[in-house]
This record gives structure tokens, sequence and C-alpha cells, in this order.
């Protein structure tokens, strides 16, 4: 980092966080596993868990406290955490006109203040994030429904990773071209033209950030930072049963932006009850130039089609598909994908629905087996991951909201196809009011027009289809066809000939996502690791951006060029 600083504090933030900021973008280049955010909870000290369970407590049925941030009437709230508890908090409400006057006045002095000195400030605000993990671990998890396992990680350092990367690449791209440079033209005989030429990066606007019920951070970060890294103030419009974490994200922001020097409305909170209509309202207003965006297919058209204003970067809903061909670790294949349809209970963009197995059978480490064997092995295999409620808990967690739950019931009752496997309640040892229901497994034929409907739709959580295919071709095809049609975040196979892992290849390159191939062991399908996969392409129907690339943040800002006769 290099850049002229004046507040003794911007200084002190450049140089505390000058090696951490060229390790991550070090990091980007390499693709080598790297975190500067320990991901186990003891990391963080003995007493960290409880003093963030304490932390999160001292919160709950209490005004949310954002000093000097826009409020013009009674608090809004109303989350109840899916483990059955009532947070009874209150955020402070402002409306639009307030909220982007605001950002706009605080806007100049950040758009002036340069990358270096922005990287910085992100940093130190991500720094004092991961400082409270556990705090923002029970945050999410009575937010999202996520167990605890997995929000202090998902929702925590990983969440934190992402924001990283995004201020990794906006530094970069920030500063690929020189501040200044000299021009020197020959003119044969004739004296030399002589320029002097600066290059200043010019942020946008306001950034809209619209967050989403099931992973307000992990997927909230990578914008907000992205933005805020290019010089854009942040309006961050969390989901109404998802407030708090994105709330405590504004709260650290705000803080280290005053310390720092800087107007803390740089970012806002725009909460509001369930029903609103805040972001409809918020997206098309033509200060607001750009957009991030997770949830919905509907409303992510939506964003795409009247926001024209802004440019907008949406994650939606899509299909994702494995291809079971062939398996030397047949037992191993099953143990990752029972865990993989099991995490948090499918409420993931990444989760697998569609497991296409020709009607034939494959070939394993075991022998044959027929497409019935397979599906009823797989079965067994969830089932005996799930068989004690304690641990069944600790992988569910807990249904997020009812439509979940309404398409877990609606598999359970036949009207999706043959069930393999039926889902179950779980009580949950510690939460007696936790709803918790273990996945559904049902059978599919691709030839059947009925069934072929079925597989083609989104069905988000604890459901997946074991869908017979005429061979491993058809399985192939029907992936590329789906992905362009229906978009997915992933996709996954599973095989041991060279021609047929060739062909996946080639049909993923061809659609547009990313493939893993044969996980047997700790890595899963539905799981990214920031500074190294690459979350979503922006090349199918299910997102128009990754997290994260340079696509993803150089549109955030422009360079404009001055040039002056030496």
């Amino acid at each position: 980092m290099s850049a002229a600083v004046t507040h003794p504090f911007v200084a002190e933030l450049v140089e505390r966080h000058r090696a951490t900021l060229a390790a991550a973008v070090d990091a980007t280049a390499k693709r080598d596993y790297w975190s500067p955010y320990p991901e186990f909870p003891k990391a963080y000290g003995e007493s960290a868990a409880a003093d963030g369970r304490a932390a999160f407590e001292a919160l709950l049925n209490l005004p949310f406290e954002l000093p000097g941030h826009p409020a013009d009437g009674d608090p809004v709230g109303g989350e109840v955490s899916p483990y059955g508890l009532e947070l009874g908090i209150g955020y402070p409400h402002a409306g639009p006109d307030a909220l982007i006057a605001a950002l706009s006045a605080a806007r100049p002095a950040w758009a002036a203040a340069g990358p270096p000195t922005r990287a910085a400030v992100c940093l130190e605000i991500l720094a004092r994030i991961n400082a409270r993990s556990h705090e923002f671990a029970n945050a999410v998890m009575h937010t999202t429904g996520q167990a605890y396992p997995m929000a202090f990680q998902a929702g925590g350092p990983h969440a934190q990773d992402r924001g990283l990367e995004a201020v990794a690449y906006a530094y970069a791209e920030q500063t690929r071209l020189p501040e200044s440079a000299g021009w020197t033209k020959p003119q044969g005989k004739r004296d030399p033209l002589v320029m002097t030429k600066e290059f200043t990066v010019v942020p946008r606007g306001l950034a809209l950030l619209i967050g989403c019920n099931t992973f307000p951070t992990w997927n909230g970060f990578p914008g907000l930072f992205a933005s805020l890294a290019t010089g854009n103030p942040v309006l961050v419009k969390p989901h109404p049963r998802a407030v708090l974490p994105l709330a405590l994200t504004v709260r650290t922001a705000r803080e280290v932006l005053a310390e720092a020097g800087f107007d803390p409305n740089l970012v806002c909170l725009a909460a509001e009850h369930e029903g609103g209509t805040v972001a409809r309202t918020l997206a098309v207003r033509p200060e607001i130039r750009l957009i991030d965006y997770t949830g919905s297919t509907a409303f992510g058209d939506w964003l795409e089609e009247h926001a024209k204003q802004a440019e907008v970067y949406t994650e939606k809903a899509g299909v994702n598909t494995v291809v079971v061909d062939s398996t030397d670790d047949y037992k191993g294949m099953l143990n990752n994908l029972a865990f993989s349809l099991s995490l948090y209970s499918g409420q993931m963009c990444t989760t697998p629905q569609n497991l296409l197995v020709p009607r034939t059978g494959i070939d394993t480490d075991q022998g044959a087996k027929s497409y019935d064997e397979v599906v009823r092995d797989l079965a067994t295999a969830i089932e005996g991951l799930l068989s004690d409620d304690a641990r069944a808990a600790g992988v569910l967690g807990a249904v997020v909201n009812p439509g979940v739950l309404q398409r877990s019931a609606a598999a359970a009752g036949g009207e999706y196809g043959e069930l393999a496997l039926a889902p179950r309640a779980v009580e949950h040892p510690e939460f007696p009011g936790a709803t918790v229901r273990t996945p559904a497994l049902v059978k599919l034929d691709a030839d059947k027009p009925d069934d072929r409907t079925v597989l083609r739709g989104e069905c988000f959580g604890p459901v997946s289809f074991a869908v017979a295919v005429e061979n491993t071709a058809a399985a192939v095809e029907l992936l590329r066809d789906t992905v362009r049609t229906q978009g997915a975040m992933t996709a996954a196979a599973y095989t041991t000939s060279a021609e047929v892992e060739a062909a996946l290849v080639e049909a993923a390159l061809d659609a547009g996502v990313s493939l893993s191939l044969n996980l047997t062991g700790g890595v899963y399908a539905n799981q990214t690791a920031a500074f190294s996969d690459l979350h979503g392409t922006g090349a199918n129907p299910a997102a128009n951006s990754a997290y994260c690339d340079g696509a993803f943040v150089a549109n955030r800002f422009r360079t404009v060029e001055i040039r002056r006769h030496s």
C-alpha cells in the first residue's frame, strides 16, 4: 500500500494491515489454502464462546443502538429464531430520502481517500468482526437456523475470508494503473512531446446490499466490502428475518469509520418489518448505482430488469446436479453425498438436488450396483449419519422458514414422487422449540414428463431427487441442459472413466458451472473456500457474477485521466 494519509489512526491502520493485504492479494493469484482468520472456535480464547453468547444475549429485547444513524420513527424488528427464541430487538428506521441523503453527504471524503486508505479501514472492520466471531455466530445461528458449529465457521471466519477476498481484488484492480505516469513521444529532429498523465479512481456512487435469510454474512460480505473498498457508501438492507448479523456488521463498520475520521454514515442500515417493500423502492432510486442481491429468482430477475441505473450483481436460484457413473470408493461416495444432502437441512444454494443414476446401474469397487441399490444404499447412509438426534441436530440445524417446511411435508406426502427415504422430525436436545427435519429422498424417472417437470424446478430445502436416466451420456446431457435453462451454483460427478470425465468437463465448461469430481473425503460439493474456489460463475442463469474475481469489483469504479504538457 502506498498513498499519503493525514489522519494518525489511518496511518496506523495502513501499517497494521499492510502485510495481511499483501498476503491476500498474493493468495488470489496462488489459489492455495490461505486465511488469516482461524476457523476453530477455541482459537479465540477459552472464554470466547461464553463471552460471545453473553454478548448476544445482552442484545435481546432492547433497541439496537447505532449512534448518529438516521432515524425517523419507531424501531422495527420482529426476528424469531428458528430455534424458538424471540429476539425482541428494535432497529432504527429511516425512510429512503433520509438514508440516501446521509450516504450522499458522507461520500466525497471517502471517494477522495484513495485505495490504500479504504483497504486499510476495511481490513480493520474485518479484524474487529473477527474478534467477535462467537457473538456473530450466535446472531447467525438464531436468525438462519444454522447449527452453532456451522454458524461460527460459515457466518464467522469463512464469511470474513470472503470479505477480505473482495477487498484484495478491489485493491488490485484499483491499483492496476499507476497514479501518474510520464509520456514522451519522439518527434525526430523536433523536440519530443512530453506529458504527465494522472489516473484517478472514481467510485460509481451509492451501493445497496440486499441481504438473504440463510447466509447474511457469507453472502453479504463480498458485495459490502467490494463496494466499500472501491469508494462507494453502502446501504445495507437485511432480510427481515436475519437483521442482526448485518446490523452488527454495520455497527462495527461505523465505529471504525468514525475513529478513522470519516462520516460513519458511509454505512447505513435499512431495516424493515416482514413484508416491507423498501428494497424495491431503493433499487430504482437514481442515486443507487450498485446493487448486490442474494435470494429468489423472481426478485433477482426484477432487479436486473428494472434497476437499469445500477450495476446489479445477483445470486439467484438454481438446480444443482450430481452425475453418478461409477466409483472406486462406493462407501466414500455415499457418505460424502449423505453429508452434502444433510448439511444445514439442504438450505444452501450449493446443495445437490438431482442425483442422476443410470437405470442400468453403476460399476463400483464393491461390484455392480443397480439403480435401486444405489438409492437404497444412499438412503441407508443418510439414516446412519442422522440416526442420533443430538448428532443430527448438529448437522441439520433448524428449518429456516415455513416454505422449507412445506416442501418437506409435500415430499413426505408423496407429492413429488415415490419416497426412497421419508423425512422425520428431530428433537433438538437444547432447543425444544426448534423445527428440525431430516432429508427426503425421492425417486424420479427422467423419461416421465411429470417427473421431468419436478426435477427441473428448484426444491430448496431437505428434499433431493434420485433420478433414473437411460445411461451416462443421457445424464451428461441432462446436466448440461438443466444448467443452461435453470441455472446451477454447483455440479458434481463420480466416474472412473477418463472418457466420461472429459465429457463431463466439456459439459460444465459449455454450460458455465463449476464441477467437483469424485469427492469422497472431507470436501463437499456444497462448500467453497475463499481465495481458491469461485462461488458461482456468472455464466449461467443462477448468478450473473462470481465470488470473487476481477469482474466482481472492477465495474464498481471508473478511472478518470487528467493529462498535462510537461
